[in-house]
């Protein structure tokens, strides 16, 4: 497994693909992430009560939604020209570990909470920065979606390899001081390799754009795709909270939490296999009915093998309609208005799983029911994907 992982990164840094070289950057970056969300673990709400837990969930959920806050005003002047955005994914791996050295020794005290709220802003730095240098980057021979998918699953390979060493500093460390000094030097590795990067050029579409960064051509696509971000946190958050409320097995969370990760690597593998005249659009459509379909199967078969089933379909779902638009994005937005187009959209889909989340964490549903929620949740989502395309052939 290990040297499955290793082969592909040898051919990667000998590779002089840009997209080769800017994916060992990205693999540097989400390896440090993994990391410090395992050191991080022991402090997360999981732990307790569902009961005691509502107020700290609501705040962890709000703290999510914060960075972007934070970061996108910054970010929009910037990622509307081209040049800057190397600069900036080579200042958010270096700052994450400047961070992680300094909240290192202060693990357990309340300087804590600011450290690792700043770990956030530079993480969704680096997300959102990604969608420009992806688009300068991708060959002309591989298209976007290829693009995409591939640092997708350059991501879930650095999520995993990462896991190991975590583990095994925080074992050997006894605590999670180790695992972030670790984290610091996975992150200045990826700083160094940001050093690699070409300069990214300038390439956009001719999409209308508005002062806030609306395109009006993704109105649908985006509707669908915030859909399966809702779904994707509700189910995330009802295996966390419903599932323990209903009296099943915790392992069910293990094998269901799993099944959800090997989905979305599947559509990872799947999306570049796509027919090349097939549009972003109808794959969004397609994922939405799918997952609702599955939904409503694993509520009338409730039982395990039916539930990772969907669990998988799910993942599969949410990850490709995810490639999809932000192939569509990424192809409309003109090169001038990254940073006004990534930001809002980024933000739309980081409320709609947020308030997907809320539902489970919140109210006490139980799981099994969950899943004719999940099916409505979809439902609505074709329902706002289709209504603009009917109102606009009524206006015709």
């Amino acid at each position: 497994m290990v040297e499955a992982l290793f082969r592909p990164l040898g051919r990667m840094w000998r590779s002089d693909d840009p997209l080769d070289t800017y994916g060992l950057a990205h693999f540097g970056s989400v390896a440090g992430d993994a990391m410090v969300a395992i050191a991080l673990a022991g402090s997360i709400f999981f732990d307790i009560p569902p009961p005691d837990a509502k107020v700290k969930v609501a705040a962890f959920l709000a703290l999510t939604i914060a960075p972007l806050a934070v970061a996108g005003p910054f970010l929009v002047p910037l990622l509307d020209r081209a040049g800057p955005r190397r600069a900036i994914s080579f200042g958010a791996a270096l700052a994450r570990a400047v961070v992680c050295v300094y909240a290192a020794p202060r693990f357990g005290t309340l300087l804590l909470f600011p450290c690792a709220f700043l770990l956030l802003v530079l993480s969704k730095v680096h997300a959102i920065t990604k969608n420009g240098l992806a688009v300068a980057y991708a060959g002309p021979n591989e298209g976007l979606v290829r693009a995409n998918a591939r640092l997708g699953r350059i991501a879930t390979g650095g999520a995993v390899l990462a896991a190991g060493p975590a583990f095994g500093l925080l074992k050997l460390g006894g605590d999670a001081e180790a695992v972030l000094y670790g984290a610091a030097v996975v992150y200045g590795i990826a700083a160094l390799l940001n050093l690699r990067l070409p300069h990214p050029k300038v390439t956009g579409g001719q999409a209308e754009v508005s002062k806030r960064g609306a395109i009006p051509q993704l109105t649908a696509p985006a509707i669908g795709a915030a859909g399966l971000r809702a779904a994707s946190g509700f189910l995330l958050f009802a295996l966390a909270f419903a599932l323990r409320r209903s009296g099943e097995p915790t392992w069910w969370f293990v094998v269901l939490a799993g099944s959800s990760m090997a989905g979305a690597f599947l559509g990872d593998v799947i999306a570049p296999r796509l027919p090349a005249n097939l549009r972003e659009e109808a794959v969004v459509i397609g994922c939405l009915i799918g997952a609702g379909v599955g939904a409503t199967l694993s509520f009338f078969a409730f039982e395990l093998v039916v539930l990772v089933l969907f669990a998988t379909v799910a993942g599969a779902s949410s990850e490709l309609g995810r490639l999809a638009f932000q192939t569509l994005m990424q192809r409309l937005a003109p090169g001038g208005s990254y940073g006004r187009v990534f930001v809002r959209y980024e933000v739309l889909f980081q409320l709609a799983w947020v308030g997907g989340a809320l539902i489970p964490a919140l109210a006490p549903i139980d799981f099994r029911e969950g899943f004719l929620i999940l099916a409505a949740l979809y439902l609505v989502a074709i329902i706002g994907y289709l209504t603009p395309d009917i109102l606009a052939r009524r206006r015709g």
